[in-house]
């Protein structure tokens, strides 16, 4: 037990004693989570609207209002044709195009329907389906209130318009904001970027100095080694969880339902993974870059897979069976979980039995593949 505390103590010097590393391992995961919360979104804002009315009735002018009324669009320009709009669109200048057709407010009022042309700029297919879904939205609200007002006379009678009105309940995040959803994620990520990357560059730095041939000749023992390695990246993890739980909650206004000893105890099964994976890369690499590229290889792959930015439900099925391997998956799903619905242990069981299997397979290798003897 002394030589793994002797070990600790050697490493916490080697890190505090390394003054360009210590703002890269405590300001800038801060920084990084304060602009990321705030850049990733799903939303879709300032979408660039154009339109082309032909009719100029009051039921066309009432149409484009709503899109003005909107938070979402900003009209940047009229249209005479739909020629020049789709210049316009094609010099990116224009994202939305809606044609309201000659003779649309009488036959809104003569055939009870009428037809629209939107037309939209799909470069980005993600913000296209989310601006065709806010379009949808505007029309149809427009459509219903227009047909109420239609139909309110019925062969000379009047009749009393029945609209069916739905009120949602949103849980878990009420006010619908993406930070809600995205900072317990975010926090996944900085954790698992410098643990990993950190551990990938420690046992290589040792042979790159020359030290790891003089601790190869003492009596350490393999496990006592690699302990004495993790043991200070873990608590790094741990105090970087910390940190951003702390700027979740009081500058994100993010809600904490669940219990924090739960969010605890799994990042300390979870970061043993990461530190396994960074120790066996450091163990095969000859160079820190050598180790830092294949870390960021690895880090690529687990971050697009993990459900953080995109929900593993919308994946082919064969990428979401390869996502079962993914560990970053289980963090981001256990950190939503606790953080915004309150799960308990019971409800996170089968990730934590995953996780902690994951643990004891990667830190044996870890063990293993460390050569003592060069």
């Amino acid at each position: 037990m002394k030589t793994i505390i002797f070990i600790i103590q050697k490493e916490f010097r080697q890190i505090f004693r390394d003054k360009g590393m210590l703002p890269i391992i405590f300001i800038l995961p801060l920084i990084q989570l304060l602009i990321l919360s705030n850049a990733a979104s799903f939303e879709v804002q300032n979408i660039k609207f154009s339109y082309i009315d032909h009719d100029h009735s009051a039921a066309s002018r009432e149409l484009i209002s709503k899109f003005q009324a909107s938070k979402s669009f900003k009209i940047v320009n009229q249209f005479n044709t739909k020629e020049e709009a789709n210049i316009e669109m094609q010099k990116g200048n224009v994202d939305i195009i809606l044609e309201i057709p000659t003779h649309f407010e009488r036959n809104l009022i003569t055939e009870k329907a009428t037809t629209l042309s939107v037309s939209i700029n799909a470069i980005d297919g993600a913000s296209a389906g989310v601006e065709n879904v806010y379009i949808s939205q505007i029309i149809g609200t427009y459509n219903q209130k227009t047909q109420s007002q239609l139909f309110q006379y019925n062969d000379g009678t009047f009749v009393s318009p029945q609209n069916i009105v739905t009120i949602p309940s949103f849980w878990y995040n009420n006010t619908l904001n993406y930070k809600t959803y995205m900072v317990p994620g975010i926090l996944v990520l900085l954790v698992t970027m410098i643990t990993l990357f950190l551990s990938s560059m420690n046992i290589v730095r040792e042979k790159e100095i020359g030290t790891l041939e003089q601790i190869n000749v003492t009596p350490i023992k393999k496990h006592q080694f690699i302990i004495g390695k993790l043991f200070p990246f873990w608590i790094l993890g741990l105090v970087i969880l910390s940190i951003g739980l702390l700027i979740a909650k009081f500058v994100f206004n993010v809600p904490m339902l669940g219990s924090l000893v739960l969010i605890y105890a799994f990042t300390s099964i979870y970061l043993l993974v990461i530190l396994g994976i960074g120790i066996f890369i450091s163990n095969h690499s000859d160079t820190q870059q050598q180790a830092m590229f294949i870390a960021w290889f690895f880090m690529v792959i687990f971050l697009l897979m993990s459900g953080l930015f995109t929900p593993i439900e919308s994946m082919p099925h064969w990428a979401q069976n390869i996502t079962l391997f993914n560990p970053i998956r289980y963090f981001v799903e256990i950190i939503r979980m606790v953080m915004l619905k309150g799960a308990t242990f019971s409800d996170i069981t089968t990730q934590f039995s995953i996780i902690t299997g994951y643990a004891i397979v990667l830190n044996t290798l870890a063990v293993l593949s460390y050569k003592k003897v060069n």
